[in-house]
Formats: structure tokens, C-alpha cells, sequence
């Protein structure tokens, strides 16, 4: 996953993608500053995997879904750049953004590169929100051991002492464009969530989840300044309130998280 005979470092954008039609083709494009553009879908039944390769990007299909980590660690098998970065088939690299990125690698230091978050949703940037985000997406390859946990997955790298570098710019999330959709995303995470909590031996309960729901809407709403961005902002806030709520009432009450993958 090295590059050492070139002149300058090379990087690699990976994208996982599962019917993602619709916004594929301008993630890709926002991506097209790489040396190279990694697809893995998930086993998508719409056109996502054509687009991905008219867009010029490489794609590969593994349809056994084992988890967010299992999908990036494949990932990793194809990758032959110098560097490293995650992005999601709802984001798209900003100008700002991509020229900060060049900037970085051509240091060519070992580092783990944060992003932060500029949501859009239901058709409104919330830009007055404080920026939500702080993952960690950019790394340079013989760094990278592999990912673990099946969502909001962390990197195992060689060394802990690797130092981390957060980006000024914000990447576009656009991750919760209709009601819909929001409800589609609430359902997975719920039970992805609720399923890592059981592994870890957490308990549920209406009462648990009234109260991590109730925090996580606050620190949203109030503290990261939600209530600035109207309806849109309400909405988004109240999503991610629910999906807190659910994972503990499904922990307690929906017996089939205990069949939910968690590991790779």
C-alpha cells in the first residue's frame, strides 16, 4: 500500500456505497483530485455500481455485509497510495477542503487527519450550527493496521503515538435529505447501535433511553446552537435525539440485536 518510488506522496479516496445513485456521481467528482478512487459497495440493486465507473472511479462489490469495519478493511486490500482518506457516499469534498488535503500529504508525515462536518439537511446547510464530526479519515497507509466495530468504527494503527491533525475545512454531509430517508437511517442505526451496546454487556430500557435521548437533543439543539437553523435544524436535532432513544428501548425490548453482527 506504498508508493515510495514516486516523487510525491499519492493518495487514495475510499468510498463505501450501498444504492447510493443518487449522490455517487458527485462525491466521486468531488474526489476526482486523487490519485486514486476506491468503491466499495455493499451489493447495491440500483445503478450506483455503473455510475461509480462512468465517474471513473475503481469498484469492487462485496455483499456480504459484516459491518462497517469489515467494508473498510476490504477496502484497505486495494489500496496503492501513499495516503489514505474515507469519505461517504452522502459527502462531498468542498474546494477549501481538497486543497488543505494536498497540503498535508505533500508533508508526507505520518499523521491521522480529522474532519469536521458541515451537515446539510432536508436542503439547508446548517451552517450556523457549531460543526459536528472530529473522525478521524485520513492516514497514511503503513500506519493503518485495519478498522473495528460495526458503526462508528475506529482505526487500530501501528503506533498510538501517531499524531492527529484536525482540518480547518468542512467537509458536506449531506446526510438527511427527506424524512424518509431519515427514518430508513434511524432503523439501521438503532440496530447496529442497540447491538454493540448488548456485546458490551450495557443495559436498555425506556428510562435509559428517555435520558440519552433528552442529552443528546440539548447538546444539539442548544449547545451546538441547532435552534439557529430553524425547522431544519429542529429535525435534524430530533432525528439523532431518537435514534438515542430507540438503541436503549430495542437493547431492552428487541430480542433479534442479539443476532446483529458487531465484530469483523
Amino acid at each position: 500500500m506504498t508508493d515510495s518510488g514516486l516523487h510525491r506522496p499519492t493518495l487514495c479516496i475510499g468510498i463505501l456505497a450501498m444504492n447510493e445513485a443518487r449522490r455517487i456521481e458527485a462525491c466521486i467528482a468531488s474526489a476526482s483530485f486523487a490519485d486514486q478512487v476506491l468503491v466499495i459497495d455493499s451489493g447495491s440493486t440500483d445503478e450506483t455500481c455503473d455510475i461509480a465507473r462512468r465517474a471513473g472511479a475503481e469498484v469492487h462489490v462485496y455483499d456480504q455485509w459484516e459491518g462497517f469495519a469489515a467494508q473498510r478493511n476490504r477496502l484497505l486490500l486495494h489500496v496503492r497510495a501513499r495516503y489514505i482518506f474515507f469519505l461517504d457516499a452522502d459527502e462531498v469534498i468542498p474546494p477549501e477542503l481538497r486543497d488543505e488535503l494536498v497540503a498535508v500529504i505533500a508533508n508526507d508525515q505520518p499523521i491521522r487527519g480529522a474532519i469536521l462536518w458541515n451537515q446539510v439537511a432536508y436542503g439547508r446547510p446548517l451552517s450556523a450550527m457549531k460543526s459536528t464530526g472530529g473522525i478521524e479519515r485520513l492516514f497514511r497507509s503503513d500506519t493503518l493496521l485495519r478498522f473495528e466495530g460495526v458503526v462508528h468504527e475506529g482505526a487500530v494503527l501501528r503506533s498510538p503515538s501517531i499524531p492527529l491533525v484536525t482540518l480547518r475545512h468542512r467537509l458536506l454531509h449531506y446526510s438527511r435529505e427527506t424524512v424518509y430517508e431519515s427514518l430508513l437511517k434511524l432503523a439501521q442505526y438503532v440496530q447496529l447501535g442497540a447491538a454493540k451496546r448488548a456485546a458490551d454487556g450495557r443495559a436498555g430500557g425506556v428510562l435509559r433511553g428517555f435520558g440519552s435521548g433528552l442529552a443528546i437533543f440539548i447538546r444539539l439543539y442548544f449547545f451546538r446552537r441547532g435552534f439557529l437553523c430553524g425547522a431544519e435544524g429542529f429535525l435534524f436535532c430530533f432525528f439523532i435525539a431518537l435514534e438515542c432513544f430507540f438503541r436503549y428501548a430495542a437493547l431492552k425490548y428487541d430480542r433479534t440485536v442479539l443476532n446483529t453482527p458487531v465484530r469483523r
